[in-house]
């Protein structure tokens, strides 16, 4: 029989999105013949304890949100034997839904969820450079500098601009963006860059903002991340290439480079909030790194257009 599911709802994601598709999200479960109890969070630590309790309890937790939500929700699932976690889209941007194939529609993606194909998906972490202990983490890309100015305009922008926050976020920043200079330590070799521009930004995913392919290459299970440094360039230049970022073809351009590094260290000459999934996640200088399939997350039977992992899965341990 399959497990029992813990269905755990954000109501504000996506401007209420999440709320008013959790009814119909627990319709079609029950549909498909799986128990459940719902719940509505808080807060990201409220949505912690809720998984971990739903998981602790044998049931399969499953998350109505965003993608800052889920990230949240994995980091306290990664400390749970057998723990599973499932994604029914409910914020504005979506993209680990749309890197994994998963449908924007409730009904489909309950239908994933009750077929039960699972992988397990590595996790970004972004940790105090300090020293300090603390740290977040994250399922897609974490970026500073343009993107930290671009990402605050956009989580204050009036919810009714939808997926299109991220736009408005970016023409807005760049109307009085300055250049940055910023300094990186690639591990385990220690090489180190530094260069003047944009934007530095960490991915475990290919997807950020809404649709925009800003590490095309990048996989979910290979325990690298993709490191993409936009370097400098006039402000219509930059604007005429944006529109390349929703392709993947931006990386073709002389001014962007993409490394691969299982953890990167990044400061920059002037203080920027680093970015993840939508949410401010920590404050330069930073260390990311990844935690090689930390969580088992539910996902379609076939791998999405373009490859989300790096190989097929592994057979079950009794085939």
């Amino acid at each position: 029989m399959p497990a029992p599911i813990s269905l755990i709802v954000n109501p504000v994601a996506g401007g209420g999105r999440a709320a008013r598709i959790a009814g119909e999200a627990e319709t079609t479960l029950r549909g498909h013949g799986l128990t459940l109890t719902r719940a509505d969070t808080q807060s990201l630590e409220h949505a912690r304890e809720l998984a971990v309790e739903g998981a602790g309890s044998g049931r399969t937790v499953v998350a109505v949100s965003g993608d800052g939500m889920v990230g949240a929700i994995a980091d306290s699932l990664r400390h749970i034997p057998g723990a599973v976690l499932g994604l029914i889209p409910g914020g504005r941007g979506n993209d680990l839904a749309r890197v994994l194939g998963i449908p924007a529609k409730a009904e489909p993606a309950c239908e994933i969820i009750a077929r039960g194909n699972t992988r397990t998906v590595d996790l970004g972490v972004v940790a105090d450079a300090g020293g300090t202990g603390q740290h977040r983490t994250f399922v897609g890309i974490a970026s500073a500098g343009f993107d930290s100015d671009a990402n605050r305009i956009a989580n204050e922008a009036p919810s009714w601009l939808g997926g299109l926050v991220y736009a408005y976020g970016a023409i807005r920043a760049l109307m009085v963006w300055r250049r940055a200079r910023f300094e990186i330590e690639l591990g385990p070799s220690g090489e180190r860059r530094a260069f003047t521009g944009y934007s530095f930004a960490a991915a475990n995913s290919r997807a950020y903002g809404g649709g925009m392919m800003l590490a095309p290459q990048a996989m979910l299970d290979d325990g690298l991340l993709e490191i993409v440094l936009i370097e400098d360039v006039s402000k219509t230049r930059f604007l005429a290439n944006l529109p390349k970022v929703f392709r993947g073809t931006h990386v073709q351009e002389s001014t962007v480079t993409v490394l691969r590094a299982r953890d990167v260290t990044v400061s920059a000459d002037r203080p920027f909030t680093m970015y993840a999934d939508g949410d401010p996640i920590g404050e330069l200088p930073v260390r990311i790194s990844t935690l090689a399939g930390a969580v088992t997350m539910i996902v379609p039977e076939t791998d999405a257009p373009g490859g989300a992992f790096s190989g097929p899965a592994a057979p079950p341990a009794s085939a």
